[in-house]
């Protein structure tokens, strides 16, 4: 395994992978860790098996090609066939257009994209892994917390020292009111940025206040997922720019909720966009391993319908 970087086909725009060693890990934090939540334990041991997680939180650059079909007028632009690849992304659902500027003038260009749904971002995946021949997810909650932490068992992936935590993250306290481009502080040890701060990532989980109590050691990553059966909450993780340090520790887990789409003029609210989630983004994943559509369903990564979220 090797890092690498890969151009979306058709397109200007690219983004990189890091290679995630395999390992166990204790998910979730002890007793004695300062400012923990009572849903963070009891720890319980996972085995990870490698994959490729992105350097950087997905931009808007890479985002908007799916969301705005800049892809597709591109090719009609110049003029140039769809490959078989293309015809396969193409038939992925997309999102409608947004009733606002999803950036709410915060920046573009180099900035994590925000305000998505769950839904949202597992689409974007699903859409990216046709159009790029490899196959892209989200993380499960698991995975997520063992790539954050990058082999350390301290609240941060630096350390137990909030003070210190400048030099990593963006978060309320030096966030200005707003995320940042990515990429602009210390990566952790596996060289991966903003994992603590900037936005919030959405992992695959279904979030419950209980669901580390009823996991045995030595599970495995799909054992350990709780498969969303309902709508909210959900989970991401590693805080934001909106977030408090505490909230931005390796093994903090934040719900989705309701008043993430307050602002929605839709009757019914979108599928697609969370409008008061100014926080909320995402990060790609690549297993090493094939996963098989059996597989991939489980993952709950093959919605046969995208409306099946409204319920």
């Amino acid at each position: 395994m090797k890092a690498y970087k890969e151009k979306i086909p058709g397109t200007s725009v690219s983004f990189e992978m890091v290679p995630i060693p395999g390992g166990k890990f204790k998910m979730g934090s002890p007793k004695s860790e300062e400012d923990r939540s009572d849903d963070e334990g009891p720890q319980v041991e996972v085995n990870i098996e490698p994959f490729w997680m992105g350097k950087y939180e997905v931009t808007w650059d890479e985002y908007d090609v799916w969301s705005f079909n800049l892809d597709i007028q591109r090719r009609k632009l110049i003029g140039k066939k769809a490959t078989p690849l293309d015809e396969k992304a193409d038939a992925v659902s997309r999102p409608t257009k947004p009733y606002t500027d999803m950036t709410f003038d915060m920046g573009h260009d180099e900035y994590p994209a925000i305000c998505m749904t769950q839904l949202a971002a597992k689409m974007y995946c699903r859409w990216l892994s046709e159009k790029t021949g490899h196959f892209y997810r989200l993380p499960t909650e698991a995975e997520w917390e063992y790539a954050c932490r990058a082999g350390t068992t301290t609240a941060y992936s630096f350390g137990d020292d909030p003070s210190k935590l400048d030099d990593y993250a963006w978060h309320y306290e030096n966030a200005d009111d707003a995320y940042h481009k990515v990429g602009k502080k210390k990566p952790n040890p596996w060289g991966l940025y903003d994992m603590h701060g900037n936005v919030s990532e959405w992992v695959l989980d279904q979030h419950s206040e209980k669901h580390y109590s009823t996991l045995k050691s030595g599970i495995g990553i799909l054992d350990a997922l709780l498969v969303p059966k309902t709508l909210y909450p959900r989970v991401v993780r590693g805080g934001s720019w909106d977030d408090d340090p505490e909230g931005l520790r390796s093994a903090a887990r934040h719900p989705s909720n309701e008043d993430w789409k307050i602002q929605d003029p839709q009757i019914p609210k979108s599928i697609w966009y969370h409008t008061d989630a100014l926080h909320v983004g995402f990060r790609l994943l690549r297993p090493l391993k094939p996963t098989s559509k059996e597989n991939q369903k489980k993952y709950d990564l093959v919605p046969d319908n995208v409306k099946k979220e409204r319920d």
